[in-house]
């Protein structure tokens, strides 16, 4: 199947709804029309550099071009979910925490894929592992961003009940527990509505994209399973191993709640 080809015509009308879209925005005071602008500005820069990198990564392969592209996509990720947090640990503890959080649930589950679900050789093959790593540390961040803003958030908002529960005699664990569960739940509510709607609702991002390529649909479908699979495992871990290593945080050694940790950010 002959794949049809966008031009930079193509792509300039897709803009021009979103510079509608803005010009709305901005008409009816919503204020929302600057992040628009510049998250699409930002989004198409991004995207054709990636395009030209992995233009070049598919022509060579190599080992250490895919480990450093991965690291890149890694810390760039753990940024983005520190950043959208409005209340964070200070210094360099709540970046650390959101980018190794990633790391363990992330990248140990898409080395697992490339090397026995999907069973490419070399395991590093570009075209494999990059848009898995990509889907993966995409979905995590969302979860791992929303799980925490409203874990330090609740603390700080609830910490008068928190502390009560202390001073009653129970653990970090108990005190914090309904809070930490309701905080995961959030975390996760975005990739279980995503499976719950797969195939009837919409048509996910990379079973479209196999479609559109050629591929054969049963094939596209096989590969979107395994993908949301994946994501939702990755995302599930992320935001357990980012809820635990936050709240270890927010309590000292002698099991009070020390919200000197987080600074707010305005």
């Amino acid at each position: 199947m002959h794949v049809i080809s966008l031009s930079a015509f193509d792509l300039g009308i897709a803009a021009l709804l979103l510079v509608l879209l803005a010009g709305t925005s901005l008409r009816i005071g919503l204020g929302l029309e600057k992040s628009m602008l510049i998250s699409g500005v930002r989004m198409t820069v991004q995207l054709l550099l990636i395009g030209l990198v992995l233009k070049v990564l598919f022509a060579r392969p190599s080992l250490w071009m895919v480990l450093g592209m991965a690291t890149i996509m890694l810390l760039v990720a753990g940024y983005e979910v520190w950043a959208r947090q409005k209340r964070k640990l200070t210094g360099a503890t709540g970046y650390l925490i959101s980018t190794g959080s990633m790391l363990i649930s992330s990248f140990t589950i898409t080395l697992l894929a490339l090397t026995v679900m999907v069973g490419v050789d070399p395991w590093y093959t570009p075209q494999y592992a990059i848009p898995l790593l990509g889907m993966l540390l995409g979905n995590t961040m969302n979860g791992v961003a929303l799980a925490s803003d409203r874990l330090t958030t609740e603390m700080y908002t609830h910490r008068s009940m928190v502390e009560q529960r202390l001073l009653l005699g129970q653990s970090w664990q108990e005190a914090s527990g309904d809070i930490r569960r309701d905080c995961m739940r959030t975390g996760m509510i975005p990739i279980i509505n995503s499976m719950a709607a797969a195939g009837v609702v919409s048509l996910p991002g990379m079973m479209t994209g196999q479609i559109l390529g050629g591929s054969s649909p049963l094939d596209a479908v096989k590969y979107q399973i395994l993908i949301m699979f994946l994501i939702a495992a990755g995302t599930g871990f992320g935001v357990l191993s980012a809820i635990w290593l936050i709240s270890r945080h927010l309590f000292d050694e002698r099991q009070r709640l020390v919200l000197d940790e987080l600074t707010t950010v305005k």
